[in-house]
């Protein structure tokens, strides 16, 4: 599997997202390769200072790099060089099997649309983060803030998103699927909540619990949590918040640990017609490599052919 890399972004790149690939290729297959994608002349100066031979990778030279706070869509129309551009340029035309970037996440939603574009059948892609649970297991949450708007049928196909990610990545039969809601019972919540919560509760295309409160987002009640994206986004800076805290006040352990970042790497974006990763911006070289890992991960678990496979079926 060829992987491209966004070199250039990320708040401590290229040092940090080099650093990355070279200790994400002693975690893949000798048959795999890491291609990466940004300034040659960067690239290759980076790697002779840290005594790295450039022919261990392959290296594609893209000379524009796009910044964490520009326009999404005008920046890929503006910057067709970039690093982004760029990965998305070899993810379509298949050069590469997978694309993943800590640079600007906008940008890297709006690129899989408008370049490999989305699975027939997708309204929405939707992003994911993962959460540790008491037991020892992990749940997702999504959205976690792709899509600040959504309407019931989209947060309807973010459960089936979830439950095929689950069950292919984190290898869980048959995922258990709550609705992020101020209340356990039917009824409750917004308007949003509530009619999502009437096309989910009769489904056979996975298998919804009902509704989850945030106080048992830890609690390994259910393995997937659907929200809207303005919803999850301030769920997960507020669980980001809250492991910095514990962190400072050194009120640590192996559980509180687990809410590191870096083991997780990044969030595919589920429902692109392309194995896609995004990384969080101040991604460290073990946050990178992490996120390669992933992004391998997801094309191994052929987690796009499944989704395609399932709206196809559900479709019909």
């Amino acid at each position: 599997m060829k992987i491209g890399l966004d070199v250039m972004g990320g708040d401590f790149a290229p040092d940090a997202t080099i650093d990355g690939a070279i200790l994400a290729r002693e975690a893949l297959d000798a048959q795999d390769e890491i291609v990466l994608i940004g300034q040659t002349e960067v690239i290759k100066t980076y790697l002779e200072k840290i005594n790295v031979s450039a022919d261990s990778f392959a290296i594609v030279n893209a000379e524009e790099i796009i910044g964490m706070a520009e326009k999404p869509l005008k920046a890929l129309t503006n910057k067709p060089d970039s690093s982004i551009s760029s990965g998305f340029r070899l993810l379509k035309s298949r050069q590469i099997q997978g694309f993943c970037s800590a640079g600007n996440s906008g940008a890297m939603v709006v690129g899989a649309m408008y370049s490999v574009g989305t699975i027939a059948g997708v309204i929405r892609p939707t992003t994911i983060a993962h959460i540790p649970q008491e037991n020892g297991a992990e749940s997702i949450i999504l959205d976690i803030g792709t899509n600040p708007d959504t309407k019931a049928d989209v947060l309807y196909q973010f459960a089936l998103l979830g439950s095929i990610y689950c069950q292919e990545i984190l290898k869980i039969k048959n995922p258990r699927v709550g609705l992020l809601n101020i209340g356990a019972e039917e009824g409750k919540g917004n308007l949003l909540c509530q009619s999502a919560y009437l096309m989910m509760k009769d489904t056979t295309d996975f298998n919804f619990t009902g509704n989850v409160e945030s106080r048992d987002l830890f609690k390994g009640k259910v393995d997937v949590v659907v929200c809207d994206g303005f919803t999850g986004n301030i769920v997960l800076k507020q669980i980001e918040a809250m492991y910095r805290l514990l962190q400072k006040r050194k009120l640590t352990d192996d559980y509180i640990n687990r809410f590191n970042y870096e083991n997780y790497g990044g969030s595919p974006v589920l429902g692109a017609n392309g194995n896609v990763v995004i990384g969080h911006g101040i991604s460290s070289a073990i946050a990178i490599k992490n996120m390669i890992v992933l992004t391998r991960q997801i094309y191994c678990g052929k987690v796009t052919n499944k989704i395609r496979r399932a709206l196809h079926n559900f479709s019909h």
